[in-house]
């Protein structure tokens, strides 16, 4: 009885130390057979933020809930890249086979520890970059997205206003932000288009300064990516009288409070990714690759607020479903870095 104790308060302190940091573990695997992948999440945000972080997050967990019995998922939240180094190695040292450190932001940690870690896979995005043979990369294919947001921004204005609030101009918010400006043009290339960029992907304050600003200059319709633009939609809510919409880039944003203002909006899902890793690491391929999202391939959903039906149903509707479809036959259809903002 004493040896018993003994053990089970030795596990009690493993368990402990390991979740230290503000990490955590969900829905631990009980058994520990071979063919279990053991997936860390370290973000700079929350799981929870309606945005980056959490559309990874539950892109985790719906690999998870898809794949019974192979995944075991622990994350790290707040984790700035100065950081987020214990973190990973505390990861390694516990014997997780793969590693995310999701932002662009990681990179320069996931390559490091890949070299020192070879059997280890890390993995980063949004990049298109191949890297070494232990880290992927991940690059949503957002211009798609983008078109689509865009395409129900050019027939809903009324102002022939429309606002981007965007964090910075690279990687999947400048993919998403052109697309959204050829999918306007498609429809209404007499519509003004006002860019801008809040330089932060987590400025909420910002993001919302930078809405607030372009409704003031006749936006009625707007959109932005990543965590920052909750800031802006919350900009957009505030004026609940007035005939002034948000398209979204991540469906949590539907169920929000603010999302009685957003007409429709795409996510990420990146279980697809996710089971994408595994897939290969099944078949001993442990990086080297950059793993594209999009309709195609199942990496984006895209979901109209019912709220809206009266308005989006018709032309809207129409001009949506028809890209979509020209998407889910064939990706890379948009030539999104043709578009010169200087031109606007």
């Amino acid at each position: 009885m004493k040896r018993l104790l003994t053990i089970v308060l030795c596990l009690a302190m493993v368990s402990s130390a390991a979740f230290a940091n503000g990490s955590k573990e969900t829905a631990p695997v009980a058994d520990s057979k071979s063919n279990v992948v053991k997936i860390a999440l370290i973000i700079e945000n929350t799981i929870d933020d309606k945005g980056w972080g959490q559309a990874m997050h539950d892109g985790i967990l719906e690999a998870q809930a898809a794949m019974p019995g192979r995944i075991e998922y622990s994350y790290s939240e707040k984790m700035k890249p100065v950081d987020a180094g214990s973190a990973a190695r505390q990861y390694v040292a516990q014997g997780y086979d793969i590693i995310i450190g999701h932002g662009a932001q990681y990179k320069n940690l996931m390559l490091e520890m890949a070299e020192e870690y070879p059997n280890v896979t890390f993995a980063f995005g949004t990049s298109s970059e191949v890297g070494p043979a232990n880290v992927f990369t991940y690059m949503p294919e957002s211009e798609e997205t983008g078109y689509l947001s865009g395409l129900i921004a050019g027939l809903t204005t009324k102002k022939n206003t429309i606002g981007i609030v965007g964090p910075v101009d690279g990687g999947d918010a400048a993919r998403y932000n052109r697309g959204f400006v050829l999918g306007v043009q498609a429809v209404n290339p007499t519509a003004k288009i006002m860019v801008a960029h809040t330089g932060s992907f987590g400025d909420f304050v910002k993001a919302g300064e930078v809405a607030q600003s372009q409704i003031k200059a006749g936006a009625d319709v707007l959109t932005g990516s990543s965590q920052q633009a909750l800031g802006a939609l919350r900009a957009v809510a505030d004026y609940k009288d007035q005939p002034i919409y948000w398209v979204g880039q991540d469906l949590a944003q539907l169920k929000i409070a603010e999302g009685y203002k957003c007409i429709a909006a795409s996510s990420y899902n990146y279980a697809s990714v996710i089971k994408g890793f595994i897939e290969k690491r099944d078949a001993g391929i442990k990086g080297g690759e950059c793993i594209p999202m999009n309709f195609k391939n199942g990496g984006f959903i895209f979901q109209f607020n019912d709220a809206f039906k009266t308005l989006y149903t018709g032309a809207i509707e129409t001009k949506v479903n028809e890209a979509l479809a020209t998407f889910k036959a064939k990706a890379g259809t948009i030539d999104w870095s043709s578009v010169d903002y200087s031109k606007l």
